[in-house]
């Protein structure tokens, strides 16, 4: 059985939906620390044909609260317009806004404060757009021992959840060894996105963005081409 372990990300690029393709279970950690310059709360999207990040906003706290304890600023309802806006303007001449955009609009005004439970159901919204199926598991749902860290603690999920296969985006290439993994019983892969040039209006292509963008100008049948084909298992 096949298993990867991500962090929840906001509108995450296309790669992170190719992981959950790949995969029997997808889980993702609610009990880590937040960290501000990550993936969690913003992403990048297009605008006036460069690359713009986009956030969503969160109330002051404490630097060292787990993700599942941060709240979405009290202004997000008003911030969520703008967002909307800016993604409007952004896209409205892009090939696949009418779908793409009424899509997010439902995602952005999902009445949750939560940043954890708001970016779980963009999660959950954005694969059954995809037609992805994985059962998306939340890891405090997953009895293993929260203390562990690193390697330890993939593995001591793994063997919760039964998994003989783990695949972690390329990224980890550094941080877990095979051999490691290999003496617990547990094969290592790695994917790496070799994701396809498309056209983004008549621009340079700007690489390394949201989901949004990639939605936005290519088709469901492109997009399902380009999730289950545009890798490589190392």
């Amino acid at each position: 059985m096949r298993i990867a372990i991500m962090q929840p990300y906001f509108l995450p690029y296309l790669g992170y939906f190719q992981l959950m393709n790949l995969v029997d279970v997808f889980v993702i950690y609610d009990e880590v620390q937040y960290t501000k310059k990550g993936w969690i709360n913003r992403n990048r999207i297009l605008v006036n044909n460069d690359a713009q990040t986009i956030t969503l906003p969160l109330k002051k706290d404490s630097d060292y609260l787990n993700i599942k304890d941060r709240i979405l600023a009290d202004h997000w309802p008003k911030e969520r317009k703008k967002l909307l806006a800016k993604i409007y303007n952004s896209y409205k001449k892009a090939p696949e806004f009418d779908k793409t955009y009424d899509l997010l609009k439902g995602i952005f005004e999902y009445d949750e404060q939560n940043l954890f439970k708001f970016i779980q159901f963009s999660l959950k919204q954005l694969m059954s757009h995809f037609n992805i199926t994985t059962p998306l598991v939340v890891s405090s749902d997953i009895p293993f021992d929260n203390k562990l860290k690193s390697s330890d603690k993939v593995l001591a999920i793994c063997k919760a959840n039964e998994a003989t296969h783990y695949i972690n985006p390329i990224g980890g290439l550094e941080l877990y060894d095979k051999k490691q993994f290999e003496a617990k019983g547990m094969k290592l892969n790695f994917l790496r996105s070799n994701l396809s040039i498309y056209p983004q209006f008549e621009n340079e292509f700007v690489p390394g963005l949201s989901v949004v963008d990639a939605m936005m100008f290519n088709s469901p049948q492109e997009l399902s081409n380009l999730i289950h084909n545009d890798f490589e298992l190392i």
